[in-house]
């Protein structure tokens, strides 16, 4: 429905792209998680209908409001777009739209850093609409940024249920297992994916990480590579560096790490990955140059001291 695509445009430029973005009007595998990048560019908006061609008026005060939040959002002024979507929703409490802007309200509120507001106002849509699949995604992964891995699981199985070719739930919960430590039950939702979608890059990306935790860095290589060769991401490319430096694979890792910097040179991870890089080259004042450009860039100290544990 070309209506429901004009309240959706407020969801969609919020959304970093992503290898496995979606159509407009499937904000669930868009926004699942909320990566750096590039951001989609605004759809373009159609003449609205629902069926049949009725007509759906959409120069009301209520779009209105919805077309201003979509510029606030273009523009980066969250708590304005929020504002309008709430004038939105008080000119008209019946519409049956609401629960949507209700979810893009807690979307902003992700952007924002308000972990719990945002939780509060996804379930206030879920009441409204209790099926809804993306908005059930959306709370778990905000479930998800606050470690309620049991809450997040619990919603990302009822989007198996309600949709069961949805693979980026199955995928989250493939890296909550592994985060509990329950490898097999992980490699069973990564299988499944591949079932229902045999050239998954996400399933191969979860059996990558999968292999990695369990320090099976060469099949963890195979995984990435696979991505890579078809889309090659800074994050992938992090990923497989880091095998390779857990390897000895010193000129693959730099290669791989000189190509994700190209993507993400702000990425303080890809920094910390080169310091390491150059201190199994004993080029030490290299590597701590790098680790002040880790730092400069978000890393924390903490994250420094444990991957420095970690490596041969």
């Amino acid at each position: 429905m070309n209506a429901i695509k004009t309240i959706l445009a407020i969801a969609v430029a919020l959304l970093a792209t992503a290898a496995q973005a979606q159509v407009v009007n499937s904000i669930n595998e868009q926004n699942m998680k909320i990566p750096h990048g590039e951001r989609p560019p605004r759809p373009q908006r159609e003449p609205a209908t629902m069926g049949n061609d009725v007509q759906i008026d959409t120069t009301t005060q209520y779009f209105r409001y919805v077309d201003a939040a979509q510029e606030h959002t273009r523009k980066g002024e969250y708590d304005k777009a929020e504002e309008s979507l709430r004038s939105a929703i008080k000119s008209e409490p019946g519409n049956p739209n609401n629960s949507m802007l209700v979810s893009n309200i807690a979307t902003l509120q992700r952007y924002q850093g308000k972990t719990a507001q945002a939780i509060k106002n996804y379930t206030l849509a879920l009441d409204m609409t209790p099926n809804a699949v993306a908005i059930l995604a959306n709370r778990a992964t905000a479930y998800m940024a606050i470690d309620s891995m049991r809450l997040a699981a619990m919603d990302f199985k009822r989007v198996v249920e309600l949709d069961a070719f949805n693979t980026e739930a199955r995928y989250n919960l493939g890296i909550i297992a592994i985060q509990q430590h329950d490898f097999k039950q992980a490699e069973d939702y990564f299988m499944e994916m591949l079932k229902i979608s045999p050239n998954s890059a996400l399933a191969q990306e979860g059996l990558g990480k999968l292999n990695e935790v369990n320090g099976n860095y060469q099949k963890a290589i195979d995984c990435y590579s696979k991505i890579i060769k078809v889309r090659p991401t800074a994050a992938i490319l992090a990923n497989r560096a880091h095998c390779y430096l857990m390897t000895k694979r010193l000129n693959d890792a730099e290669d791989d790490i000189r190509g994700a910097l190209i993507m993400a040179p702000t990425d303080g991870y890809l920094y910390l990955l080169r310091s390491i890089l150059n201190k199994q080259r004993f080029s030490y004042d290299d590597a701590n140059r790098d680790i002040k450009l880790a730092l400069q860039h978000g890393i924390t100290q903490q994250e420094v001291d444990d991957m420095l544990k970690t490596i041969p």
